[in-house]
């Protein structure tokens, strides 16, 4: 970050007024989004936005309106999330760190560190509800798991590019002003980050969901609470994917995964799902049966679509996301 930045930002003035706070939480959902994008964790992107919002509202009184608002927020959460992205390793998916494991695996393991891992992302914490149906339709896919996960390939300067001209379709010319940066430099670097992108398995986003993949869904829904394995197979493309952060292992195949169903993972019998609203679309959480009684938290379940089959299956093994989405904590029987 530059001096010049720096005094921008402001972050020792004195605070203004505090009723400018209102004005600067309303961009606190596209600000979680864009950082979201950047860091693949919502909750790093949320510690990310507080710190954006923290220094413009003690910075705002030294606001001299040269660039919008909104811009003046965007160059500060970029320099935040860029610092994050320095300090740290990037986050992955399972799949990205080494080849599928045999169905027969007797446990799991091991979990890696939560750092580790792309994160699953409420829709309402990193989609807005309002605006142009085309620019809501853009912003649902490039939230999409796979596409997040893609971007983190990315340098993050590179991954800032991508995001501020490809998604947010801002001029190269704005994003080489809130990046400090030459309009030649924010070209090519565009230029090599789609490079990257293309070469990758999730090169773009993907499309929306059609009636079909909704309907593939339900059945997905009805055949996983019966614990109807063979039938739960028949969804699956079969070169699909099943991984379960925070572990490592993953499977790869849709006999491989009814295996492991039916073997290590057999726990999941009685589960309960309750769909929710994660990374551009629809997602399940499962309830797994409490020998107490009820059902408790057990994982967030993000599915992938593809030619009218499941082609990926990520089950987020983190009952602590559950509030975050707004879920009880238990399922009464």
């Amino acid at each position: 970050m530059t001096a010049a930045t720096a005094r921008e930002e402001g972050s020792q003035a004195a605070p203004p007024d505090p009723g400018a706070a209102a004005e600067l939480d309303g961009f606190r959902v596209e600000l979680t989004g864009y950082a979201y994008r950047m860091l693949g964790s919502v909750h790093d992107a949320e510690d990310a936005v507080q710190e954006t919002l923290l220094r413009a509202w003690r910075g705002l009184d030294r606001f001299d309106g040269r660039s919008s608002l909104r811009t003046w927020l965007y160059r500060i959460a970029s320099n935040v999330c860029l610092d994050q992205l320095r300090a740290r390793g990037r986050r992955a998916l399972p799949a990205d760190l080494g080849l599928p494991f045999p169905p027969v695996a007797a446990a799991l393991g091991a979990p890696e560190p939560a750092g580790r891992w792309v994160e699953p992302a409420p829709d309402a914490a990193v989609l807005a509800t309002v605006g142009d149906p085309a620019e809501l339709a853009v912003a649902r896919e490039s939230v999409r798991l796979a596409f997040v996960a893609a971007l983190q390939h990315l340098p993050p300067r590179q991954r800032a590019v991508l995001i501020l001209r490809d998604v947010l379709r801002w001029r190269a010319d704005e994003v080489a002003g809130l990046l400090d940066a030459s309009v030649p430099a924010v070209n090519s670097a565009l230029q090599r980050a789609r490079a990257t992108m293309a070469a990758g398995a999730a090169a773009a986003p993907g499309p929306p969901l059609d009636r079909e993949h909704r309907d593939l869904l339900d059945r997905y829904v009805e055949v996983f609470e019966r614990y109807d394995i063979d039938a739960l197979v028949g969804l699956l493309r079969d070169d699909a994917v099943h991984s379960m952060p925070p572990y490592r292992m993953w499977l790869c195949g849709a006999g491989d995964i009814g295996r492991w169903l039916v073997g290590p993972g057999a726990g999941c019998r009685g589960s309960r799902l309750v769909r929710v609203a994660a990374n551009g679309g629809p997602a399940l959480a499962q309830y797994r049966p409490d020998p107490a009684g009820g059902h408790r938290p057990f994982s967030i379940q993000l599915l992938e679509f593809s030619g009218g089959r499941i082609s990926g299956l990520t089950h987020f093994l983190d009952p602590r996301l559950f509030p975050r989405f707004g879920l009880p904590t238990r399922l009464d029987p």
